[in-house]
């Protein structure tokens, strides 16, 4: 993926900065826009706070404060960026006419990515006439410049090439991607998680465990050891090596907690339950540095994924 020299980065919110901290902390030059006001100096300061956070960076933080460009027309710059990373707002009618106009104004041969977390992009190449072949999903899993995970998501007619480009790219940047090979609602990350999440509701909600308790769970065991060896490992590593036997094995446990799952059903549609369980957190959350709980989140993730790296390339 050499040829990949320059990034335009659409929306610099939340996750539009930390691509371009990825971005640059890795070498690429960045052109960067977002209507917002106030946008380019939010940018700035989170360019200066987490640039030099990313794990394996090739490049000083002044290196990366000289190297991107904060523009508020970025079409007369289109013809010299070799992908675009788009983190627009999740709204169909938004997205429609954004990438039809990227489509007709950029080199017929650059990726157009969109970090959309549930829209598939099938529903906003429909004006695109140029070439839809080179459009796809990239989303991230926040935040970008830290969590290795993207999710690549073509459409139906999605070039091979384009996904395998795609593909080479991110993985050039030390990110972890994955081939989605159906668009699916929320994709795989946020599906699995929306899952947990519901799950976690419901217990937290019925008073089975409290919302602190509820989170180690996943702190001091789920997630420790998920974030080694994923579900379906984990479920063979169990079965003494064998995937099948740990679905025998525990499978009509598994059924039982299943059904009592969907009976205790937690309804996002009740507004007398979402606010009770909110009442619950904030109870909790209140009396917690949630900005150190950040830090100390972002210091320990980096760390963990840098150790990963080396792991892996061992």
């Amino acid at each position: 993926m050499s040829s990949i020299k320059t990034v335009g980065v659409i929306g610099a919110g939340l996750i539009g900065a930390s691509w371009t901290a990825l971005f640059l902390a890795k070498g690429l030059r960045v052109i960067v826009t977002d209507p917002a006001p106030g946008a380019e100096a939010k940018l700035r300061d989170y360019l200066q706070e987490y640039c030099s956070a990313v794990p394996n960076a090739t490049c000083s933080l002044d290196a990366c404060m000289q190297n991107y460009t904060f523009v508020t027309d970025i079409d007369p710059y289109l013809e010299t960026i070799d992908l675009i990373q788009e983190n627009g707002p999740e709204r169909l009618d938004i997205k429609r006419q954004l990438f039809a106009h990227l489509d007709a104004h950029t080199p017929e041969h650059i990726i157009i990515a969109s970090s959309s977390s549930g829209l598939p992009s099938s529903q906003f190449i429909t004006d695109c006439k140029r070439n839809p072949s080179r459009i796809l999903i990239a989303h991230p899993f926040n935040p970008p410049h830290l969590v290795p995970l993207v999710e690549i998501v073509p459409h139906s007619a999605t070039g091979e090439e384009y996904i395998t480009a795609a593909r080479e790219f991110y993985l050039s940047l030390d990110k972890d991607p994955i081939v989605v090979k159906q668009e699916t609602p929320g994709f795989i990350a946020n599906r699995l998680q929306a899952a947990v999440c519901a799950e976690a509701y419901s217990l937290v909600s019925r008073g089975v465990v409290s919302p602190e308790d509820l989170d180690k769970t996943i702190t001091s065991g789920l997630g420790l050891r998920w974030a080694l060896t994923g579900p379906i490992m984990t479920n063979t590593l169990g079965g003494g090596g064998d995937f099948g036997h740990f679905i025998s094995h525990l499978g009509p446990a598994l059924r039982c907690w299943l059904d009592d799952m969907q009976e205790h059903r937690f309804d996002l549609g009740s507004r007398e339950r979402v606010d009770a369980l909110k009442d619950i957190v904030d109870g909790w959350v209140k009396n917690v540095d949630l900005k150190k709980v950040e830090a100390n989140r972002d210091e320990l993730l980096a760390e963990l994924v840098a150790r990963k790296l080396v792991a892996l390339e061992k």
